[in-house]
């Protein structure tokens, strides 16, 4: 009787947008983390702030919880609903509400796809460079809770590097700006700078106001094979030592591009069987004769490894059709095998320790992995295939092997998460980087914003 009270009020301020059916629940019980579902006990789909705000005060005065939803591409499990939460989704946010290109800002609501915001500034020679994998399907609103990256983000910084106002619903209702449509800004504690990354447990993202820059008008792209994946891992630093920042630098095991290729079904570019991995170099910029020596002394600096055959992007379609390979190879180890995947991150010349340390740790446990990720910035994507393990080995001993992960991570001077944030899953590790005082520190912030634990309660932090 009670659970119908409370559905006969959202459903007087949603009117058909609160759903109960079993469809809409199992849809919106899950992101892409493994196979894990939680069903919630309704979806709710606002449209506005007010509405947001109406549900956030009903749910802190009755003290149900909500899990507030974008669109559930997440890699931590940071949008799977509580068990007895509501889901919120903010799909109908899904406005780009001004460009301004005078001061260079596009003000957002968070439901927009980060992809077309980036074509929409595009058109006005403007660019947002934090680009995800997901770029295709994920929301903006999304990327600033994860605080998401990306392969740009070696030479332009991640998400937060571009929010300079957020307007946001707290858990109580109150609905609040967090900064100021500035450049600069030392006025008091950074609010916004505290929202982006918090995985919705700190308030509901309503309106998001994001800098931008000019956006580069040439690119020049290279495919580098080489014949040991940790002297690929060791050329990224050495590109760097060099003087030049490319605008992506991505690391390939075999295995990653492998699957990548069976799972797009382009066989266009050739993996020798005795390539360990390949890289992949993008320079950008306003002037091609700058690209073509940062170019030439990238090759330089390749010269010092064992590579094979360098392949340069000949056009866009090619550029295109490499750039996809990367972007996919989450998609098609998911495809191919239950998995975990862990999103370390270390000093990138810590990158050739992690790569072996990850190895050995899984020949120990018996486990294969698949390694790729944004080695310019040090952010190794580990994926752990079930493959011939036991059900009882996938429970038992991969948590001890994370853990001894995380624990190389840590002593190589890196952490737990890059860009796809703590989340549910995450969260039982965190003790590993963080002492006791650093996350009581979080847990009272969270006491602080949410002393009702509503929003996206079980999450980074008990």
């Amino acid at each position: 009787m009670e659970f119908t009270k409370h559905l006969q009020y959202f459903q007087s301020i949603l009117s058909n947008r609160c759903f109960v059916d079993q469809e809409n629940l199992y849809k919106y019980s899950k992101d892409e983390t493994e196979d894990i579902s939680v069903l919630p006990i309704a979806v709710l789909k606002p449209k506005t702030t007010q509405e947001v705000a109406a549900i956030l005060k009903y749910c802190n005065t009755h003290k149900i919880a909500v899990t507030p939803q974008g669109a559930r591409t997440g890699l931590s499990g940071g949008a799977i609903p509580h068990e007895g939460s509501i889901a919120m989704s903010m799909e109908y946010f899904n406005n780009i509400l001004e460009i301004d290109e005078k001061n260079h800002q596009v003000t957002t609501e968070p439901g927009v796809i980060t992809e077309v915001l980036q074509n929409a500034v595009k058109e006005k020679g403007l660019f947002y460079p934090p680009d995800p994998a997901s770029k295709g399907s994920c929301f903006i609103g999304g990327n600033v809770a994860e605080n998401s990256g990306g392969p740009k983000a070696v030479k332009y910084g991640v998400t937060n590097a571009y929010v300079l106002n957020l307007e946001v619903v707290l858990p109580n209702g109150e609905i609040i700006w967090t900064g100021a449509n500035t450049l600069k800004n030392s006025t008091g504690y950074n609010l916004t700078q505290l929202i982006v990354g918090s995985e919705g447990t700190l308030a509901v993202i309503t309106k998001i106001v994001l800098r931008l820059i000019p956006h580069p008008t040439d690119n020049l792209l290279m495919l580098v094979p080489f014949f040991k994946a940790t002297e690929a891992c060791e050329a990224v630093a050495a590109i760097f030592r060099k003087g030049i920042t490319p605008s992506g630098l991505e690391f390939m095991e075999k295995d990653a591009l492998n699957l990548a290729k069976a799972f797009t079904g382009d066989e266009k570019i050739e993996v020798k069987e005795n390539h360990e991995a390949h890289l992949l170099i993008e320079v950008d910029g306003f002037d091609k004769k700058v690209l073509f020596k940062e170019c030439e002394q990238i090759m330089e600096v390749l010269g010092e490894f064992n590579t094979d055959e360098i392949l340069f992007a000949e056009d866009e379609a090619q550029k295109n059709s490499l750039w996809n390979l990367r972007r996919k190879v989450g998609e098609a180890v998911k495809a191919h095998s239950t998995y975990k995947e862990e999103d370390t991150v270390v000093p990138r010349y810590e990158l050739p320790q992690l790569l072996s340390g990850v190895k050995s740790i899984g020949k120990k446990y018996g486990f294969q992995s698949v390694c790729y990720g944004h080695a310019g910035d040090g952010n190794l994507h580990v994926n752990i295939l079930k493959g011939d393990l036991t059900a009882q080995q996938w429970e038992d001993d991969l948590p001890k092997a994370i853990t001894e992960i995380f624990e190389l991570t840590k002593k190589l001077g890196g952490t737990l998460s890059g860009e796809h944030g703590i989340g549910l899953v995450q969260k039982q590790y965190m003790p590993i980087v963080f002492n006791e005082v650093q996350l009581n520190l979080m847990k009272n912030i969270k006491n602080l914003f949410d002393p009702n634990n509503i929003l996206n309660p079980g999450k980074i932090v008990s």
